[in-house]
Parts: structure tokens; sequence; C-alpha cells
């Protein structure tokens, strides 16, 4: 059966995310500590993959048989990821933290690490500019 162009782009740019999110199921920290055991882990581990092969399914049914619920579906696994990664985000930050003449500047608090990369314009010039010193204060 065809399949329109871009029906085939959804398919297989979601088939590498599953993909990429198999290899991250696969090579995540196992180890077993005080807050994990290896029981939980391993429970974790099935988990994730079943869920990866249902996505998988989700992908086929809604592009191979052209099925409306699994579309639905999996736009609600979207959007519960996107508001998953923003929680995350807010948690514990996007930004990195950089360090220059002892004091630690954050790449979410303005333009720091904008004008810590910039080229100094003439020699002796301080690395960073006048509106760099202001956003990050």
């Amino acid at each position: 059966m065809n399949v329109p162009r871009n029906v085939l782009w959804f398919e297989v740019l979601l088939y590498l995310s599953l993909t990429l999110d198999a290899l991250s199921v696969a090579f995540q920290d196992r180890t077993p500590s005080a807050d994990m055991t290896e029981q939980m882990i391993t429970v974790a581990t099935v988990m994730a993959a079943c869920l990866i092969l249902l996505l998988v399914y989700f992908v086929w049914l809604a592009a191979q048989r052209r099925k409306n619920w699994p579309r639905w579906v999996l736009a609600a696994a979207l959007v519960l990821s996107v508001i998953s990664l923003v929680q995350v985000i807010g948690d514990s930050g996007a930004a990195t933290r950089q360090r220059h003449r002892g004091r630690v500047l954050r790449a979410d608090r303005g333009w720091a690490v904008f004008f810590l990369h910039r080229r100094r314009r003439r020699a002796g010039s301080t690395l960073m500019s006048a509106v760099g010193r202001a956003r990050i204060a």
C-alpha cells in the first residue's frame, strides 16, 4: 500500500525516536542502591520496553492501517512528555554553570554564556562587555 510522503516521514521519525528511547533504556545505569533495588530496576526496564513496543504498535496502526485513535494516543503521549520535560527543566534547570573570575555564571539568567564566548575586540579588553555584566548582576 502506498502511503503519502508526510505519513512516511511521520513513521520514520517516530521509529527513529523510539529507537533512541530503546537505546537509552539499554544503556541506563542499573546499579542497585538504597533507593532502587534490583527488582525495582528490572520492573522499570521491562515496563519501559513494553511501553516502547506499544508505541511502535501505535505508530504502525496510525501510519500503515490508517487508524485515527492511535494518532490521538500518540498526540496525548507527546503532550504528557512535553509537560514532564517542562517539570524536569523547572526542577533541575536546563542551564549549565560556568565559572568566570571566581563567579558562577548561569546560562538561564541572561546572556552570560553568549558574552563569555565572544571574541575579544582589542587587546587587554575584558572578556565580557558591560551589557553582559549588567545582565548577570
